[in-house]
């Protein structure tokens, strides 16, 4: 958890305008928000802030080499415990999420956002 009390996400997604609008949303809610628009440049903040990413929200289909799920899998390699959310507007997911993750198929609401990261930090 940041310094001043709020939670931390990364937030991976494609589609800048979304990344964007979605981050502007998450600040609105009380979360400080890291962006990332492919999976290298999130793997890259998941390794220079390795302690300061509290949730993780990805788009599965990021262009590039690695995918949401290659991301997610390196975020709870180094944090075995904390939120992810996946996120999609293709094919259900068919690989196996990591445990205490959601799912979330586009387009989702800010209030399907909020509760997820509420429900995911309960559980």
């Amino acid at each position: 958890m940041a310094s001043n009390g709020r939670q931390r996400v990364l937030l991976v997604e494609d589609e800048v305008l979304l990344r964007e609008t979605i981050a502007a949303n998450l600040e609105d809610e009380g979360f400080d928000v890291f962006q990332a628009g492919d999976g290298e440049e999130a793997l890259h903040l998941i390794r220079e802030h390795a302690d300061g990413i509290d949730w993780l929200m990805t788009d599965i289909r990021l262009p590039g080499a690695l995918d949401g799920w290659h991301v997610a899998f390196e975020f709870r390699f180094l944090h075995p415990l904390r939120p992810v959310i996946y996120v999609t507007g293709h094919a259900p997911p068919l690989p196996p999420m990591v445990a205490g993750s959601l799912f979330l198929r586009k387009p989702y609401t800010m209030a399907q956002v909020t509760s997820a990261l509420r429900q995911l930090s309960t559980s």
